[in-house]
């Protein structure tokens, strides 16, 4: 397809840090609402945008059609923009990997209640506990118990509803 990242995942570096390489997908809606996995955690809850892991072999847009599919029934057409990309190390982050590379695309959608083709078991295996639309102004104004991914996410969206889609994907922290 035009515009698709066709790079597979690259293999760690087996000298340095074992990432874990993820795509994710900003879902935006006609009122500026955000869609959001639940995942909850016996010690914290974190809202995060649905995507997953890439698998060895996979090109990063392809693991974001497949995550789509099977996370919120979502057929994606074309490559969306890769708006953010984030990298940390966080050794016991997740079962054998010591941080994350996750790379984030763009869609303005229109409004759909979520249901892919995982059912309730294999979600809640891939620690998935529900879905929700956040309208923008929440985001912002959320001084709640759950965290958000990225920690920023809230200043994230602000900057591409102000300022459109990047050139390049811009680097962001945790």
């Amino acid at each position: 397809m035009p515009g698709e990242d066709h790079r597979a995942a690259v293999a760690p570096d087996h000298g340095g840090p074992r990432l874990r390489h993820a795509v994710r997908a900003i879902l935006l809606d006609e009122a500026d609402r955000v869609l959001l996995c639940r995942f909850a955690y016996p010690d914290e809850t974190i809202w995060a945008a649905p995507g997953g892991g890439v698998e060895p072999g996979e090109t990063p847009i392809a693991a974001l059609r497949r995550e789509l599919r099977e996370e919120v029934g979502l057929a994606l057409d074309e490559a969306p923009p890769h708006v953010w990309h984030q990298k940390f190390v966080a050794p016991g982050f997740a079962g054998g990997y010591d941080g994350s590379v996750n790379d984030y695309y763009f869609l303005r959608v229109s409004s759909f209640t979520p249901r892919g083709a995982l059912s309730d078991v294999e979600l809640a295996a891939e620690g998935v506990s529900g879905f929700r639309w956040w309208p923008h102004s929440e985001v912002v104004s959320y001084r709640g118990p759950d965290l958000f991914s990225p920690r920023d996410l809230a200043g994230c969206l602000t900057a591409l509803l102000t300022e459109g889609v990047p050139a390049q994907p811009i680097p962001m922290g945790l």
